[in-house]
């Protein structure tokens, strides 16, 4: 892979021992919280005929990405805070920044596609069932999930091409683009590029879609003469808002920007709220604010 760095060190978060071991409670309890509510709703809906809709096959389709994107960085972090797992072998850190930049695109496809399904649920409600079938929901996960991996595959590769000749030690608890660029003794223009371009595509792309899709979901839900209507309209597409509002904040602050920020300490707290917090709150959200998901619970 042309790097004579072989193995990188992980700093983790700055503090005392006592410090320590409170992030690794607060992470391994959100780590477990994450994990048993987003394998719940799988459960639920696998459970209940009545959720065997387009709409809650993508909602599992969100909850089995959550569980192992949250998977890919917290038990790492974790052996990181205590000390016991702090080098990660050039490879593995490839790896891990290759998962979870793939698993974070697909989310950004599959956010998109549950907006175009409620899009259609609710700008044409009669037509819906033929629109969006059980075929167009599976092609659509399909293509979420491939287009998120194959979208970073380039980006992936160029990383692993780029030169570290020292220092090897990463201001961070996982590896991403920024740290591998601000250690890297090559040209990293090109990497630099294409994250950009990635960005563009997936990111804002996407963000775009279902932003579209909203404001022909709210000017319909405005043309709803009955204010019972209206809100149980916006009911069904609210869980749905919340999620991608807190998602695409976040992801926007770390990815869309034309180079690596001066300040690996605020992307390293963005992080933590992408990759720990998001996975926790997205079943709360879709359990506390759906009201099928309340009865089936």
């Amino acid at each position: 892979n042309g790097t004579s760095v072989e193995e990188f060190i992980l700093l983790g978060f700055p503090g005392t021992w006592h410090f320590q071991v409170s992030l690794v409670v607060v992470f391994a309890l959100t780590y477990s919280l994450s994990v048993v509510g987003n394998a719940s709703i799988i459960a639920i809906v696998w459970m209940n005929s009545n959720l065997h809709t387009p709409m809650y096959f993508f909602l599992c389709n969100l909850s089995f990405l959550e569980i192992w994107y949250t998977t890919g960085v917290v038990p790492k972090a974790i052996g990181v805070m205590l000390g016991t797992s702090q080098i990660i072998s050039f490879s593995v850190c490839i790896l891990q920044l290759f998962l979870l930049l793939s698993l974070g695109s697909t989310e950004c496809f599959l956010l998109s596609v549950m907006a175009y399904d409620r899009y259609l649920a609710i700008c044409y409600p009669l037509r819906y069932r033929s629109l969006m079938n059980s075929d167009v929901s599976v092609r659509l996960a399909l293509s979420s999930w491939l287009g998120g991996f194959l979208a970073i595959s380039l980006l992936a590769f160029l990383t692993s091409r780029l030169t570290f000749c020292g220092p090897h030690v990463i201001n961070h608890f996982l590896c991403d683009i920024d740290s591998c660029l601000a250690l890297s003794c090559s040209d990293t223009w090109p990497v630099e590029l294409a994250t950009f371009l990635v960005s563009i595509i997936v990111v804002v792309a996407s963000c775009v879609l279902t932003l579209v899709s909203y404001i022909y979901i709210i000017s319909s839900i405005l043309r709803i003469q009955s204010v019972h209507g209206r809100k149980k309209a916006f009911s069904t597409c609210s869980a749905h808002l919340s999620v991608v509002t807190i998602w695409y904040g976040s992801t926007m602050f770390l990815y869309v920007k034309p180079s690596a920020p001066n300040s690996l300490d605020l992307n390293k707290l963005v992080n933590t709220f992408n990759t720990v917090v998001t996975p926790l709150l997205n079943p709360f959200i879709y359990t506390l604010r759906n009201k099928e998901v309340k009865q089936a619970l």
